[in-house]
């Protein structure tokens, strides 16, 4: 069978996963990555798994990014969420001025990443001014660049709108260096994501570091990776770490079913409830990670096909990708009491990725409205 472009990245992330969990409880101390793990991350070109090729990026597919996720996920929540995040900014090179790009992605240690929409620039000539703070930057502590997405001022006053009328959104970018860090994420899971907040004062923004992401018709790379809406990107990367956090979960509650013995009662692996449960599990983990990359499969191959993500295409992403990260909560959960008072240690690493699945779950990408959008679309046909 033939491997899909980006394979590699799979197999490395796999040999890092040693290393990534080692660190593990040096990210949850310091609530943000190490220095052992960003550099590994950096050699392997884990970080420009979705940056053009044009730009030294591997541009993989979907599926490929996902497993590598997956797999780092194993070994660490939040290493992967991080990853997955700086991942999906790194996309805006495709839409951006290419002089600006190769300026941002210039060497191998150039982040990208940024927070949630929120704020404004005004129109300036040459460029932008912007003053503002924005908040959920994961991956930040990391980033040598960072990004906002904001709504242009013009001169006169009102908003910029696009071609169709609606706001227009762009995504400024500007080295990290010009932004003031502030250390604001005391969370219960993906601790070590270091998803603080920043902001800027009166920072000048030219317009070539400006970029209209996601937008058709600004679009300078012809990959059809970036056809795909970036916001699908992050749904599809989510949802994969979230099988990784569920599948390390489950293999754990399996490990541990083969050797305890509960007081007064019999041994684990041959308790019928237990046995019962632990296939019930293994098989929603299963179907939940197949209907996942056979949804990716079907969009990447029409994609690649006929040039062209349709409404059907992204409505079947949302409901996939929302429908597995809950079902990676459900497993977490069962296998999680399933281990009993054993969980509750910090040494077993059941309650992290408890805390973590449902730091996940309570993200936007995991949304119960998710499920109303594709009902109405289903409906409207």
């Amino acid at each position: 069978m033939n491997k899909l472009p980006g394979f590699g990245l799979i197999e490395r992330a796999r040999a890092l996963a040693p290393l990534i969990a080692q660190e593990a409880d040096e990210i949850e101390r310091t609530r943000r990555l190490t220095q052992p793990v960003v550099s590994a991350l950096i050699e392997n070109g884990l970080y420009r798994a979705l940056l053009p090729q044009s730009l030294g990026g591997t541009e993989a597919p979907p599926e490929i990014f996902m497993q590598m996720l997956e797999e780092v996920a194993k070994a660490d929540a939040s290493t992967a969420w991080c990853l997955g995040q700086c991942s999906v900014c790194a996309m805006t090179a495709a839409w951006l001025d290419a002089d600006a790009a190769r300026e941002i992605f210039a060497r191998p240690t150039d982040i990208l990443a940024w927070g949630a929409i929120a704020n404004e620039v005004h129109a300036v000539p040459g460029g932008y001014r912007a003053t503002g703070r924005w908040n959920f930057a994961s991956g930040s502590r990391q980033a040598s660049w960072l990004g906002a997405h904001v709504q242009v001022v013009e001169a006169d006053g009102t908003r910029r709108r696009g071609p169709g009328g609606a706001l227009e959104i762009r995504t400024i970018l500007f080295p990290a260096s010009s932004a003031t860090m502030y250390d604001v994420w005391d969370v219960i899971g993906l601790k070590g994501t270091g998803t603080d907040s920043y902001s800027v004062d009166n920072l000048f923004i030219p317009e070539k570091f400006a970029a209209l992401r996601d937008e058709p018709t600004a679009l300078r790379e012809q990959g059809p990776l970036y056809r795909i809406p970036t916001n699908l990107v992050y749904a599809q990367g989510f949802a994969a770490v979230s099988v990784g956090v569920a599948r390390a979960t489950l293999d754990a509650a399996i490990e541990l079913a083969r050797s305890k013995t509960p007081a007064g009662i019999k041994a684990m692996r041959e308790n019928n409830a237990v046995q019962g449960q632990i296939g019930r599990l293994e098989g929603n983990l299963r179907a939940a990670r197949a209907y996942l990359y056979a949804t990716t499969r079907e969009v990447w191959g029409d994609l690649t096909r006929d040039g062209v993500v349709t409404e059907q295409h992204r409505m079947a992403l949302r409901l996939a990708t929302t429908w597995t990260i809950h079902q990676a909560a459900a497993v977490v959960d069962a296998a999680y009491h399933m281990a009993g008072a054993t969980a509750v240690f910090s040494a077993n690493r059941f309650e992290r990725r408890f805390r973590d699945m449902h730091a996940i779950a309570q993200q936007l990408q995991a949304r119960d409205s998710h499920y109303e959008d594709v009902g109405k679309a289903i409906l409207s046909r």
